[in-house]
């Protein structure tokens, strides 16, 4: 018994220094374009899925989830901080979502495996508000996201399977745009320009069409590629 305990204690001491000498030795290679060995990403995967229901299993969702308001609200946001990784109807890929690993969901499929709905509900809940360590999900909480705003999204994120292009941007277009509480200085589109509507501008115009007639064409492009850059909108 003593003789087999000892080998333990050896072989467990072998295997952490083992450990220890291919991590300082850089052995693990954590690129985002070199994937997980198959095995490395189903234990990953289960660690995420049992952490997130353990945390979200007691989470209620409101009783007004489906409320056609919550959906609107709830796409202006998603437009806003969502659709870059996770898309909208029809699109099939995006720059950003190309070069993350894991890749994200497109949330406007249909799941391949269904959850309890309840469940589901509480589950997106969890990860817009709590975010996902090392995937590039950000907690939403963290930048000032109040709970109600995260229950507007996750109204919307149920309801996107089922539009079309044209149904998100006429949704998207009837919101109030990126609008949620909790974060300082911040303020919705509607209110900002309730906020200007009495302004006179009379007096700023001539020096604003100076400023917009100096900036070139290719000073007002936001968004560029150096040449040799493979790419296309």
């Amino acid at each position: 018994m003593k003789k087999t305990l000892i080998t333990v204690v050896a072989l467990a001491a072998v295997s952490a220094a083992s450990g220890a000498i291919a991590l300082y030795a850089g052995a693990i290679n954590i690129a985002a374009d070199e994937p997980h060995h198959p095995l490395t990403y189903r234990l990953l995967e289960f660690a995420r899925e049992r952490s997130i229901a353990v945390r979200a299993g007691d989470i209620k969702p409101p009783i007004d989830l489906a409320n056609p308001e919550r959906v609107r609200r709830g796409s202006g946001n998603y437009d806003a901080m969502c659709v870059g990784c996770h898309l909208s109807p029809g699109a099939e890929d995006s720059e950003i979502r190309k070069g993350l690993y894991p890749t994200p969901p497109k949330l406007a499929d249909k799941p391949a495996a269904l959850l309890d709905p309840q469940f589901a509900e509480a589950r997106q809940f969890w990860i817009i508000k709590h975010g996902i360590k090392a995937s590039g999900m950000p907690a939403w909480s963290k930048g000032g996201m109040e709970d109600e705003a995260i229950w507007d999204l996750v109204a919307f994120v149920q309801k996107l399977p089922g539009l079309t292009a044209a149904d998100y941007t006429r949704l998207v277009a009837s919101s109030e745009g990126h609008s949620h509480g909790g974060l300082d200085g911040h303020h919705d589109r509607h209110a900002h320009d309730d906020d200007h509507g009495d302004h006179d501008h009379s007096d700023d115009a001539g020096h604003h069409n100076d400023e917009a007639a100096s900036v070139s064409p290719q000073e007002k492009k936001g968004h560029t590629h150096p040449p040799g850059f493979k790419h296309s909108h």
